[in-house]
């Protein structure tokens, strides 16, 4: 099922509107305490999407309940739910987090601060911490866990991932590549296939100041855990050969502008605050 762009909306001269998306399933209690921490924003959001992924639980009523925006999506998985609740997005930038995230009373205003900090950037992710498991591991195991990733799908992407939990991207962005995005297909990262089609074109961030709480639970699931690493390998293998590794970096270069139709002189991923 496909989605159409809904109407762009503008803010004063000089504040960038704000959508936040929420893609949920089955994750009702969790839902509501994002929900709480993102009322809790120092900068309030314009608007909260909360996609229904065929929850089966109170998930919809949880996010009615607190004034965000439901936008139902049957088709199965993470990639079709965030698509959905992009296309759905009226603002000008849009945020992303997943419902069992706790973001910091800052989060919103970070974010939005570094996009206007960075004209030219059209995405930006941030680090985590865990919010449960052994407290004294919370931080530390959180970096391990998001180096491993940086370190495992950068030489693959050519730049900084972009990581679900905590990201960003300019509407404007995701109008351009949102028919070439997998949608579809349910066993991919949506964000690691995102960062492949923006990073082509778009230059990526990285707001350090933006930490992300999030839930170690899928950790807890070996076979969750193996999913997740499947899942991985199948998003980067799906864009082989056109982004096969060496091919990319050269494009990305400029190397071999000459021979793809694509201007790729900003695809970089950088610190930006």
């Amino acid at each position: 099922m496909d989605y159409e762009i809904t109407g762009r909306q503008a803010g004063p001269a000089g504040r960038s509107t704000v959508s936040i998306v929420i893609p949920v399933k089955n994750d009702g209690p969790l839902l509501a305490r994002c929900l709480a921490a993102l009322k809790a924003q120092t900068r309030a959001a314009d608007e909260i999407v909360v996609v229904d992924n065929a929850s089966t639980d109170d998930s919809a009523q949880v996010a009615r309940d607190a004034g965000a925006a439901v936008v139902a999506c049957p088709e199965p998985g993470i990639p079709a739910a965030s698509a959905a609740g992009y296309d759905h997005a009226r603002c000008e930038i849009i945020l992303r987090l997943d419902a069992d995230c706790v973001p910091p009373a800052t989060w919103v205003e970070d974010m939005v601060d570094a996009f206007a900090r960075n004209p030219g950037t059209a995405a930006l992710t941030g680090p985590a911490r865990f919010t449960d498991g052994p407290r004294a591991l919370r931080a530390p195991l959180a970096a391990v866990y998001l180096g491993v990733y940086v370190l495992a799908t950068a030489p693959a992407l050519g730049h900084r991932p972009l990581f679900g939990s905590n990201m960003g991207l300019r509407r404007e962005a995701w109008a351009q590549i949102r028919t070439a995005a997998h949608r579809r297909d349910p066993e991919l990262h949506d964000d690691l296939d995102l960062a492949f089609h923006l990073g082509a074109n778009h230059k990526v961030g990285y707001v350090k100041s933006s930490m992300m709480g999030v839930s170690m639970r899928p950790f807890f699931d070996a076979r969750a855990f193996a999913k997740r690493l499947r899942r991985g390998f199948r998003t980067v293998l799906v864009h082989w050969p056109d982004e096969f590794p060496p091919r990319r970096w050269k494009r990305l270069l400029g190397v071999d502008r000459g021979n793809h139709p694509r201007d790729t002189r900003n695809a970089s991923g950088s610190r930006v605050a």
